[in-house]
């Protein structure tokens, strides 16, 4: 099946279990400082908690983070027992009433924070939903410029019945005929110049479709895969980096590393 090649069209590799040396890649990384961006606000704050917990078992092990986390209520927040070279900063931010504001303030962030801070504090940056939590081992092999994860409701889908977005009216807009594949925007990152040039795209693609009062399909998501059309990842994660166990073809993906949480969206948004 195309969906589970090793290489992109534009020669940037997928990552799919063992087609990395981990044990190389993490003596180039041992200096490495690695940072991941959640915002957890109203009652995403649930989320929080599972999601350190496991990221301290499973994500980056051994290597240098930082949790860059933005919260309403940074006094609810429970810090997890964590690791030697790990650090937790904890953001205050307010939360907007709408989830489609929510997302915008996230971009907005974003793209002040890896202008200000982060580039004194982290080489690389990984950007991951809260309502998420690691189940198996992420590490280093995803580190690149800039790398984005495939949909794993996509990943076998024809591009014509991508969920991009198609009026041309919004920033967010792409042709049929163009786009390679369907990321999801729960887990993205890079190098910190990257994800500021990529942030500061969506926070204006926002911007742009608000004055006209529209909003794109998959909000941020959107403006997130219109970015990627014309700025290529160098490096693309397999759906074994984002799944959900109720998804078809889970036999496909031997090795589920970070999973949705199931909830209902209606009463976790309102």
């Amino acid at each position: 099946k195309a969906s589970l090649n090793v290489l992109t069209s534009w020669l940037a590799p997928i990552i799919w279990d063992g087609i990395y040396n981990l044990k190389t890649l993490n003596a180039q990384h041992k200096d490495t400082r690695i940072g991941l961006f959640v915002f957890a606000v109203k009652k995403y704050i649930r989320f929080l908690g599972p999601l350190l917990e496991t990221a301290e078992r499973f994500f980056m092990v051994g290597h240098n983070v930082t949790y860059y986390v933005f919260t309403d209520n940074v006094s609810n927040v429970v810090k997890p027992k964590m690791g030697e070279g790990r650090n937790l900063q904890l953001h205050e931010v307010s939360a907007d009433k709408r989830w489609q504001d929510v997302s915008m303030r996230r971009m907005e962030i974003l793209t002040a924070i890896t202008k200000e801070q982060m580039p004194n504090e982290i080489d690389y940056l990984v950007c991951a939903d809260v309502d998420m939590v690691f189940n198996d081992h992420m590490g280093v092999e995803i580190l690149g410029d800039l790398f984005a994860t495939i949909h794993p409701g996509y990943f076998l889908a024809d591009p014509q019945r991508f969920t991009y977005e198609r009026r041309p009216i919004s920033a967010a807009y792409i042709p049929y005929g163009k786009g390679d594949f369907y990321y999801m925007a729960a887990l993205y990152g890079g190098k910190v110049e990257e994800i500021h040039k990529l942030s500061t795209a969506c926070h204006n693609g926002i911007k742009e479709d608000k004055k006209k009062n529209i909003e794109a399909v998959w909000q941020e998501e959107s403006h997130l895969n219109r970015y990627l059309v014309y700025n290529k990842p160098t490096k693309v994660l397999s759906p074994e980096y984002i799944w959900d166990t109720n998804l078809p073809n889970g036999e496909l993906i031997k090795r589920k590393r970070f999973l949705a949480v199931h909830k209902n969206h209606e009463e976790v948004r309102n």
